[in-house]
């Protein structure tokens, strides 16, 4: 099981290089391909709402065949086929395409190592765990930023994409080599996604769930490149840095995160009190998007912080689920969180596009993400607490 779980979790820094990585080479592919911010929005957008469309057949493959053929054909169709089409690119239409299948690849990773951790572990480690294997994956945002920056100077963005395709297919075989299902346990195995929809008590956790991770995944996925070359002018390696920073506080975030519901008894409250402070962090921004790039630097840094709390939200729902739905209901949570994101980039090229200077169309773009987290707080706040 170790083995198996070492594997996803580097599957699934894969699956973060892949959601991040887009800022460090927006001037390149603007330069050889004519890519517009508008295009790598798009493109960034697909990749979120088609690996949150996968999530409800991931999850009935996960409850059914389990997490190591599921997460090992996918990737390796997904993950390095995606991979591949990126590297020939010849149009921003064929970079929309390889995200597209790069989303299928990446979708089940990270829910087969969360369907590992319902079934195998006790309830009570979920959420420490669950935290620590995103601390552990966003290491694929670091390589994401200042790395990917030195590799594509050095070698060549499409060699780069290259061995990432055949990092990514290695990665897939590593997962039906060493990955194992965990044992079935007795029970009803009859259910749907309908029956968790039919639950109250999650229906503010997934209101919340679905705003939640947008504002710090669309800003290092997509939009802290752009504003830092746009507002400050910055070139690749001060992107790599910018994003690198970002990237980290997202880890530490994350870690920070993962045993605060044993320490203090509450999952809602510990939510609540980082993403506030993530709030706090957007505001600023908005205020003033062009200050200075130390300061938007550490308020994205801020931002990524406090927004990590997606494994503790999982954690919150996972404490309402029947056991026979753990498959479904982790891929159905799954479903709103990135499917939020891939709303928002989709939604912020046309916020964009309204301002009539950089620093403007920075402003709309952080008020948007503000606005839509403060609604989501507040929907939150009605939610149950619950721990194991």
């Amino acid at each position: 099981m170790t083995k198996g779980l070492i594997v996803l979790a580097l599957s699934y820094a894969l699956s973060q290089f892949y959601r991040a990585f887009l800022p460090v080479l927006s001037p390149i592919l603007k330069q050889d391909l004519g890519a517009t911010p508008q295009d790598l929005a798009t493109a960034s957008g697909v990749w979120f709402l088609v690996f949150a469309a996968m999530q409800i057949p991931v999850g009935s493959a996960l409850d059914r065949f389990g997490p190591r053929w599921t997460a090992s054909i996918l990737f390796a169709l997904g993950g390095a086929g995606g991979a591949l089409v990126f590297a020939l690119a010849q149009t921003p239409a064929h970079i929309i395409w390889a995200m597209a299948l790069l989303g299928i690849g990446c979708s089940p990773v990270l829910m087969a190592a969360y369907y590992i951790f319902a079934r195998q572990y006790p309830a009570r480690l979920f959420a420490t765990l669950a935290t620590a294997m995103i601390g552990l994956g966003s290491l694929g945002n670091i390589a994401g930023a200042s790395p990917l920056a030195w590799c594509v100077e050095s070698f060549g963005w499409r060699p780069t994409l290259l061995a990432l395709a055949a990092i990514s297919l290695a990665t897939a075989l590593g997962i039906a080599a060493l990955a194992r299902d965990p044992e079935r346990t007795p029970g009803p195995s009859r259910g749907s996604v309908i029956d968790l929809l039919k639950m109250p008590a999650l229906w503010p956790i997934f209101a919340f769930m679905f705003v939640c991770y947008a504002p710090s995944a669309g800003l290092r996925g997509l939009w802290a490149g752009p504003y830092a070359a746009e507002v400050f002018g910055a070139d690749t390696q001060i992107i790599g840095r910018v994003t690198l920073v970002m990237g980290l506080a997202m880890i530490a975030g994350s870690f920070a995160y993962g045993p605060m519901d044993r320490l203090l008894g509450t999952r809602k409250w510990v939510v609540v009190a980082g993403n506030a402070l993530a709030l706090a962090a957007l505001i600023a921004l908005a205020l003033d998007p062009a200050a200075s790039l130390v300061r938007s630097t550490v308020l994205l840094a801020v931002l990524g912080f406090g927004g990590a709390a997606y494994g503790m939200i999982i954690a919150h729902a996972r404490a309402f689920f029947p056991p026979h739905l753990t498959g479904r209901g982790v891929t159905l949570m799954n479903l709103f969180g990135i499917g939020g994101v891939g709303v928002m980039q989709n939604a912020t090229g046309p916020i964009y596009r309204m301002g009539t200077t950089p620093e403007q169309s920075f402003t709309l773009i952080f008020a948007a993400f503000a606005v839509l987290l403060a609604a989501g707080l507040l929907i939150y706040l009605t939610a149950t607490d619950r721990t194991d």
